[in-house]
């Protein structure tokens, strides 16, 4: 994925045929496999969340590390990395440090880089002046 970082180790599985209704905070690892209604957030730094394929979370994320492979409806903030893999679909706006997208990934929403990659995209900008008016 992004070098050789070790991850949080996941610690907490939301299983296949499960379904959560209401927003979810965890430390360190999660592994969503079944459907959660409500937003998931993480509790600790270095933390890793996992959309496996054939999941959904319908209510956004935020973690550091984020890997989807299922669907994502609301807004992800992935402090450090984002891996989108072949068959995720995300509906909504998303925030990234760094960005792996595969072929067949989907987003419906805007793609906004956070930290220095913003910064430099703004200093690029042009600055506008008016001119001055001569009495």
């Amino acid at each position: 994925m992004f070098g050789k970082k070790e991850h949080a180790e996941i610690k907490t599985l939301v299983a296949q045929g499960t379904h959560i209704e209401g927003a979810m905070k965890f430390r360190e690892g999660l592994r969503v496999d079944g459907e959660v209604h409500g937003a998931i957030e993480a509790a600790t730094e270095g933390s890793l969340i996992v959309i496996s394929e054939g999941a959904l979370v319908d209510g956004g994320l935020t973690a550091d590390h984020v890997i989807i492979a299922g669907t994502v409806k609301g807004p992800v903030l992935a402090r450090e990395s984002l891996e989108l893999q072949p068959q995720a679909r995300v509906e909504g706006d998303v925030q990234y440090k760094a960005l792996e997208m595969q072929q067949g990934a989907t987003i419906s929403g805007q793609l906004r880089p956070i930290g220095a990659a913003a910064t430099a995209s703004e200093r690029d900008k042009p600055s506008i002046r008016l001119a001055a008016k001569s009495a």
